[in-house]
């Protein structure tokens, strides 16, 4: 859909401002996009996570309509094919997760997961588990508190997975997205005679973490290829990780702002305003965002939660990296060196092979010899 921006008018913008009044973020509905709706919408869009333009493309419309659903007006339950969407469905898993019960993810549908997790609930307070929310289940979780205090159990079960898994990259599938593609070419900046496009530069960043990897043992997937005739949307390239299995996932992007010195490199993982996150994502944005910068020496920007599409509906460590800004003449000369991004690849290969140490064992960043991986792999090779 095309994003519906200031001074636009419209059936859209009167049910945009209709729920966003029902938040209490705009005084009163209307037809018109005006001033007061783009900031309705900026402060809509910071709540959940979202990246804050003030416009209403398909994730921020999403989130508006999830956001009409309050916890406990109505019932919920695991539907199929269709399972039910909303802000009560992601109000009922964060509050699941607090207590201690196992939802995979405060992803905001009522999937399997969450299904049995409430069905765990009503077993142990006596009620009928039949894995539906309503009015005897709603009035069961305000009654009690948490059951594990002191800690946070989605982040133990979480690490006690990869623990359990082991440290080899052998075997692993890490799928890699290149942002963008096809009808979206992403940031692109003009160069005297040249052109360069984000999705350019990232597939083939992409593809040279793929040669990495697989070298080191990794099953690898791109989410598309050099050319693709349309663009992929991010809930399909999170479907396609989920099918697939991945361990890890990795989505890789330029920035570009209209400042040209704006700089460096950020590191996104999948998280909310009041503390819900991913504990193994952000831990691999850790990692990533250290490796890159120890390793290249771009800017250091951080890490940060949020709420896309990309990171809150892919089931397994996930981050959104954007590895400097295109717009900046010192990032751009830096990117388009081949050698440059041969060194953001083995940023990411140490940091994924860091992922799978155990917290005791890790080592410093910047200390993985990548070539090291593969003459490991190549040895046993040999072996067999």
């Amino acid at each position: 859909m095309r994003p519906i921006r200031p001074g636009d008018r419209g059936p859209a913008v009167t049910e945009i401002r209709a729920v966003l009044t029902g938040l209490d973020l705009l005084a009163a509905p209307g037809d018109e996009f005006d001033a007061a709706t783009e900031r309705a919408v900026r402060a809509f869009q910071q709540s959940r996570g979202l990246s804050a333009d003030g416009r209403v493309g398909a994730e921020t419309w999403r989130a508006l309509d999830a956001a009409r659903w309050r916890l406990g007006a109505r019932t919920l339950y695991h539907a199929v094919p269709d399972p039910l969407i909303g802000e009560d469905v992601r109000s009922l898993q964060e509050r699941l997760l607090e207590m201690g019960y196992d939802v995979g993810g405060a992803d905001a549908v009522y999937g399997v997961r969450t299904s049995r997790a409430v069905a765990q609930f009503q077993r142990e307070v006596g009620l009928k588990p039949d894995g539906s929310c309503g009015p005897y289940t709603m009035g069961a979780l305000r009654r009690l508190g948490r059951k594990v205090v002191g800690g946070r159990p989605q982040w133990l079960r979480e690490s006690d997975a990869i623990r359990q898994s082991g440290p080899t990259l052998v075997g692993r599938t890490v799928v890699i997205d290149p942002g963008h593609g096809g009808t979206d070419p992403g940031v692109v900046v003009p160069d005297g005679t040249l052109r360069w496009t984000e999705a350019d530069l990232v597939h083939d960043l992409a593809s040279r973490l793929e040669g990495r990897l697989a070298a080191a043992g990794v099953r690898v997937q791109l989410t598309r290829g050099p050319a693709p005739r349309t663009c992929l949307p991010d809930i399909d390239r999170a479907e396609l990780a989920n099918s697939l299995g991945a361990d890890v996932f990795i989505s890789l992007h330029t920035d570009g702002h209209a400042n040209p010195a704006a700089d460096g490199v950020a590191t996104y993982h999948y998280g909310t305003d009041n503390g819900v996150t991913s504990a193994t994502g952000e831990r691999l944005a850790g990692l990533v965002q250290r490796e890159i910068v120890a390793r290249t020496g771009l800017r250091d920007c951080r890490t940060h939660a949020k709420a896309w599409d990309l990171l809150r509906l892919t089931r397994m460590p996930a981050v959104r990296v954007e590895v400097g800004y295109l717009t900046s003449p010192q990032d751009r000369a830096r990117l388009v060196d081949p050698r440059f991004r041969d060194r953001i690849v083995e940023a990411l290969v140490a940091a994924v092979q860091r992922m799978f140490f155990p917290v005791e064992r890790d080592v410093p960043t910047g200390s993985i010899d990548v070539s090291a991986l593969r003459a490991v792999v190549a040895a046993g090779a040999a072996r067999d």
